[in-house]
């Protein structure tokens, strides 16, 4: 019989509760899942708040000045958003998550969009702004100077660096002797406070402005040539580094037959709204042109032109094969050498395995550098060294064996290592268990080695493939591309998808930033499909030996 003490005074308490301790009060709900916030966290909070304020009202002020009010809408959302969530002791996951999220935005998904946007229009030299840019860039580049054109004392300088800053022309009205200051936005009069001015109307400085002398001057006198100056009247222009002179424009614009007319040979170019340009009668194209959407033309064109399609389709066979290639010898040769030092009869393996990872230690582009004068064909030491006369990259089947060679050099430590660190997580009673039943070490490695390692190293197998694909070093910096076709300079027999499109966006016909979109975005496609079905297999896989 068991019995239990009671009184007046005794608490009741429900059963299956412990006692209620005296003097704990249970604590709130808050409390308990949150903790206080120290005076270190409050201050961090209160400077990175205040740097995402700053950046909201730096970023506003264009948005205004442009007018994009939807832009503006979704800036003040999100900062809205942002210091509501951190302002709060709620959503506490959130917190976490919203950083990586906006980093993701900012890095990866606005690029890709960007670029995805500019694959429709025709962006590039020569068409780069609007309409009207177009026609004071025409306009200005056509003046001359005539009898009677005003004379300007001049002085060259620039808003920062001598050797690299924007330059301005300082030059006094010789009629005024008013002080102004031109760009390619036209002139500005000075305040006669802020810039001395010698006899003759030469200006010898000016508040903000860097004067630069004659040896400066004398570097950048291309840039100073070039330099138009738009006026009410033509433009300025400087005629030699000491004066400039207002001309007066050549050719046009003629808003009434939307076209450039040339005064002095009669010729009129015409607005051709689908390709952003003015082109004559006789199919001339003026240079200067402007930004104007596209379509589906840049996708066309490397699917059907055949100055764009040829390249492109075999540039892309030689491109899977160089990845499969520089992917496949390189696990096959550090899974080879992984496996060998795995075994438990090899003495000194951490010694071979710091001269394995050599190369990977290394920074890949001076080797890269390193190995391109290895195979010259006078002076390289593979030549010299076997006795041979072989003009590694004058000829493509040469030129292709030596990327992947010095790729094979590259990339087998990374297989190495990671091959290495998949094997060590393999049971050996696993491979021990074959034994016993009587299989071969080659039945043994593959029926469970082999199996068991691909499962591991599958991702980062397709990882490196994808890398291969777009390994811009790799063709750069060994053969640029090379040898080249004498009817095409622009696709080489070593060039991959990558390196086309760089030749694409800056080659010497100029740059074609829209078509060198279209490009990437074909780029895009084939390593996703390919990467997403890869990893497809891969699952599988894990489900067969998981």
């Amino acid at each position: 019989m068991s019995t239990s003490s009671s009184g007046p005074g005794a608490a009741t308490q429900p059963p299956g509760r412990g006692p209620v301790r005296s003097g704990s009060p249970r604590k709130s709900r808050t409390a308990r899942n949150h903790a206080p916030i120290t005076l270190t966290g409050l201050l961090v909070k209160v400077v990175l708040l205040g740097l995402v304020a700053g950046i909201a009202v730096w970023a506003a002020f264009p948005l205004i000045e442009a007018e994009l009010w939807v832009g503006l809408a979704i800036l003040l959302a999100t900062t809205a958003g942002l210091f509501y969530l951190y302002l709060t002791p709620r959503h506490i996951p959130v917190k976490y998550l919203i950083p990586g999220t906006l980093f993701l935005v900012a890095f990866q998904i606005i690029p890709v969009l960007y670029t995805a946007s500019t694959a429709f229009t025709n962006f590039g030299d020569g068409h780069r702004g609007s309409k009207d840019d177009a026609i004071v860039a025409i306009q200005s580049g056509s003046v001359t100077q005539v009898p009677g054109s005003v004379q300007y004392p001049l002085t060259v300088a620039t808003k920062g660096d001598p050797a690299t800053g924007a330059l301005v022309f300082l030059v006094t009205d010789p009629q005024t002797n008013t002080v102004s200051v031109g760009d390619t936005e036209g002139l500005r009069p000075l305040d006669a406070g802020s810039v001395t001015v010698a006899p003759g109307g030469k200006v010898t400085a000016a508040d903000g402005y860097q004067i630069l002398n004659f040896g400066e001057a004398s570097k950048r006198s291309k840039d100073i040539t070039d330099l138009v100056v738009p006026t009410s009247g033509g433009a300025l222009r400087s005629s030699g580094l000491s004066r400039a002179y207002e001309g007066k424009a050549v050719r046009a614009y003629d808003a009434g037959c939307d076209c450039i007319r040339d005064s002095e040979t009669g010729k009129t170019w015409t607005a051709d709204g689908k390709v952003g340009s003015f082109v004559a009668a006789d199919g001339e194209t003026l240079a200067q042109g402007w930004q104007v959407n596209v379509g589906l033309r840049n996708f066309a064109s490397v699917l059907t032109d055949p100055a764009i399609s040829g390249p492109f389709f075999s540039t892309l066979i030689w491109n899977f094969a160089f990845a499969l290639g520089s992917t496949g010898f390189t696990f096959l040769l550090g899974m080879g050498i992984a496996l060998a030092l795995h075994s438990p009869r090899m003495r000194g393996t951490n010694f071979y395995r710091v001269l394995l990872i050599l190369p990977y230690a290394m920074p890949s582009f001076a080797m890269l550098l390193v190995w391109r004068d290895m195979f010259n064909t006078d002076f390289g030491l593979i030549n010299n060294l076997f006795g041979l006369g072989v003009d590694w990259f004058g000829e493509t089947w040469s030129a292709r064996l030596a990327v992947l060679l010095v790729q094979l050099w590259l990339g087998y430590p990374y297989m190495f290592l990671v091959t290495t660190g998949a094997l060590q997580a393999i049971p050996r009673e696993l491979t021990e268990a074959t034994s016993v039943d009587g299989a071969s070490p080659f039945q043994s490695f593959r029926a469970v080695t082999m199996p068991l390692l691909l499962v591991a190293i599958s991702p980062l197998l397709i990882a490196s493939f994808a890398y291969n694909f777009n390994n811009f070093n790799a063709i750069q910096f060994v053969t640029e591309g090379g040898p080249f076709p004498a009817d095409n300079p622009t696709a080489g027999a070593t060039d991959l998808l990558i390196t086309y499109t760089y030749r694409l966006a800056f080659g010497a016909q100029g740059a074609e930033y829209g078509l060198a979109a279209a490009v990437s975005i074909f780029i895009f496609a084939i390593v996703a499909t390919v990467s997403a079905i890869s990893f497809a297999r891969t699952r599988k896989q894990e489900e067969v030996y998981s």
